[in-house]
């Protein structure tokens, strides 16, 4: 059984109990998924949509991956 990594994201609202700073963003089964600590709400975003919102000229200088 391995640990999933959450992290909360910061100044975010929960769209069902209006809860600010309760969200947290996890990958379960190579899918990105955001929860509600408080009210467990759950948000899943199809990988079309995340390709789809990509800015057109947005430019990745480097991508900051934290050691285990």
């Amino acid at each position: 059984m391995s640990k999933n990594k959450r992290r909360f994201i910061s100044g975010a609202t929960c769209p069902k109990c209006d809860s600010m700073d309760t969200m947290v963003l996890f990958i379960e089964n190579n899918v990105e998924k955001v929860e509600c600590v408080k009210c467990h709400h759950q948000m899943v975003q199809p990988e079309g949509a995340v390709q789809g919102a990509t800015r057109q000229f947005e430019q990745v200088i480097g991508v900051f991956t934290p050691d285990d």
